[in-house]
């Protein structure tokens, strides 16, 4: 089969190649998937570039990046039902922990790491939802319903951003968010968004409160933790919740403690690959019923073939993307 490997950091040019490599078989309780689409994430960056923590070397000697990803299940290894063949799925994880991701023609994984993907919901979007839309969906709804909650999206013009905005409406919560420019701050409002706030402002924190009559915000979803945190602490109510799950800008930050403390504030670090399985099945079961209710709205910035995985890289890593970078198998 086809696949984009590399077995050393370093820029995407110089290190991701397209080769041949022999076509897994399904082991016992694993689906072999004919992969359609692969979604290329920040994080797929930041691993095939040595970023991950405490990371200096590769984890095995060949790599087939990205852990998103959609297609069919085309075989199945012992203990897997037969009518999984032809089922058409998304999958979770794909690259975790594992040596061989979704930039391939194929990939055998565990059969619950493939989920069923709706008839009427593209193959495009499908490979959105591992990393963006389990992230976006738990953010939001990982602490219980939030209905007539007041939560807001940092962050609302950014694909998880995005994503977190609509879970939210669909939901049943008071929406608000933050963007920059123009199109970001439209981005945000077409989601959903009941108002949009420019996440530069000086006057940011004054604004929301202003905006919900002194009203506190139940739920916060965290895009840049470290840079937002003292604004986060101001606004955030008694026993609410800031579900983060970046801090790109600051990565030690430095937390004003007692203020948190004496609001009892949870922080919720999100990592969608270290869900337990409880959380991600209700995840999943969540996010599948949004795919059904057609709640979702997936922006893609760009579709390349396989053999561009390394432009496609570079787009991620640039930031200025508006939407999904996705590569055609």
């Amino acid at each position: 089969m086809r696949a984009i490997t590399y077995g050393r950091f370093g820029p995407a040019r110089d290190v991701l190649k397209l080769e041949d490599v022999p076509t897994p078989t399904p082991l016992p309780g694993e689906v072999l998937v004919r992969l359609q689409v692969s979604g290329v994430n920040p994080s797929d960056n930041r691993a095939r570039a040595g970023g991950r923590p405490g990371v200096t070397e590769p984890p095995f000697p060949k790599i087939i990046p990205h852990s998103d990803g959609s297609g069919i299940v085309e075989a199945v290894g012992e203990g897997v039902s037969s009518t999984r063949i032809g089922e058409r799925v998304w999958i979770w994880n794909g690259q975790w922990q594992r040596a061989f991701g979704t930039a391939a023609e194929y990939i055998a994984l565990p059969q619950e790491q493939a989920v069923a993907l709706p008839d009427d919901v593209s193959f495009e979007e499908g490979a959105i939802l591992g990393i963006p839309g389990m992230t976006a969906c738990h953010a939001v709804l990982g602490g219980g319903p939030v209905r007539d909650r007041i939560v807001l999206v940092s962050g609302g013009a950014g694909t998880v951003g995005r994503l977190a905005i609509q879970v939210a409406t669909a939901s049943g919560a008071r929406v608000l968010a933050t963007a920059r420019g123009d199109s970001g701050m439209e981005a945000a409002r077409t989601a959903g968004a009941e108002k949009v706030f420019d996440y530069s402002d000086d006057t940011l924190a004054e604004q929301i409160l202003d905006w919900t009559d002194g009203r506190p915000v139940d739920r916060i979803v965290e895009v840049e933790f470290g840079r937002n945190v003292e604004t986060n602490t101001r606004i955030i109510a008694e026993r609410g919740t800031i579900a983060a799950y970046g801090s790109a800008q600051e990565m030690t930050p430095v937390l004003p403690f007692y203020p948190l403390m004496f609001k009892a504030v949870t922080i919720d670090l999100v990592l969608v690959y270290l869900l337990s399985r409880e959380e991600r099945t209700v995840t999943v079961d969540n996010l599948t019923g949004l795919l059904e209710r057609r709640a979702l709205d997936f922006r893609i910035s760009e579709v390349l073939r396989l053999e561009e995985c390394a432009r496609a890289h570079d787009i991620v890593a640039e930031g200025a993307r508006a939407g999904s970078v996705l590569l055609k198998i």
